[in-house]
């Protein structure tokens, strides 16, 4: 099994967590590499597991010394630069080294993605790499991309997060030639802004890709598309409203439930339904969203995770990574290339 590296010291509230989600995805059989300062880190891991009463894991956990750490408020740029001994840094260098098959982190977004394409580089033929959330849909789950690697994209950019997030969809999830499908503001071709009507006719002309058309805001847990493409300013605002709307919804039940006898009474009849509903559409069942594009598995986390999202994290990385990603995102934008 190939090792998952996890950037111990990123996130609000690392190492604390990352200890934990480390933990929990090691006594699930991931071999997980924590990277950090090994004297906190060993501290947090002797913590834990005195508290757990020997928490699992111990066979599966290794610490990799890294003294600095980026802060979720740094410049992503200037950190890169100024330090090579962070554990962003080393965690990605372990990856472009093949000592673990992919990186997972909840620190700051931007300066791992800026340590990706430093470190690892793109993958031959990429322009821009982009963030795929893997969100519930009616039975199953859709990937949607760009939700924020590329504030600003082109029609180009926008084709090839097609093809690269059509690959995922089918190396990892086993899904057969994946529908792919354009966010836009209507149905037809005509609508929307110039990228995403230039986008459409790029996309028609896709043979490669089964293009399904556009797809309206509405339907984004629908199931209409396995893949959804968009700029990474509109998916990272429209991600943010879902998971917004999400907590709201579920908090306006909860006080509901509680306003009198007779909805205690139902909210206790439709708790474990919704409870359900509530463990499918969290964020925290999977962890972290791929970069997809960089010539490495590199997983990236929001900066609140708690231990299980952490966890989930992990566990989301080491099924791409004995599915076959990087290998499959290659060898789709590979085949695009001119011979």
């Amino acid at each position: 099994m190939t090792a998952i590296a996890l950037d111990a010291m990123g996130g609000d509230d690392a190492p604390r967590v990352t200890v934990e989600g480390a933990l929990e995805a090691a006594a699930a059989g991931v071999e997980v590499v924590l990277v950090g300062d090994s004297e906190v880190l060993g501290h947090e891991l002797n913590r834990l597991r005195g508290g757990a009463g020997g928490k699992g894991g111990g066979a599966n956990l290794r610490i990799v010394h890294a003294p600095d750490q980026v802060a979720m408020g740094d410049h992503a740029a200037r950190e890169v630069r100024r330090q090579r001994q962070t554990s962003l840094y080393v965690g990605m260098e372990l990856v472009k080294n093949g000592e673990a098959g992919a990186l997972v982190s909840m620190g700051n977004t931007g300066a791992a993605m800026a340590t990706a394409l430093v470190v690892l580089g793109r993958l031959k033929g990429v322009e821009r790499p982009a963030l795929g959330a893997v969100i519930p849909a009616g039975d199953g789950q859709v990937l949607f991309l760009d939700v924020g690697a590329n504030a600003d994209a082109r029609t180009s950019h926008l084709v090839q997060f097609a093809h690269l997030g059509s690959a995922y969809m089918q190396s990892v999830y086993g899904v057969t030639q994946p529908r792919v499908a354009l966010l836009s503001i209507g149905e037809e071709p005509s609508k929307g802004s110039t990228l995403v009507t230039e986008t459409h006719e790029a996309l028609v002309q896709e043979t490669r890709l089964r293009f399904v058309g556009n797809i309206e805001g509405r339907d984004l847990l629908t199931q209409q598309a396995d893949v959804i493409v968009t700029d990474g300013f509109t998916g990272n605002v429209a991600l943010k409203i879902a998971e917004g709307l999400v907590s709201y919804l579920f908090d306006q039940l909860r006080a509901t439930a509680k306003s009198s006898l007779r909805n205690k009474a139902g909210g206790l009849l439709l708790l474990p339904s919704l409870r359900g509903v509530r463990e499918r559409l969290d964020y925290r069942a999977h962890g972290a969203v791929p970069l997809l594009g960089v010539d490495g598995g590199v997983f990236i986390g929001h900066g609140r995770s708690d231990g299980h999202a952490v966890a989930s994290g992990l566990l989301a990385a080491q099924r791409a990574v004995d599915r076959g990603m990087l290998a499959a995102l290659a060898a789709s934008i590979a085949e695009g290339l001119p011979k």
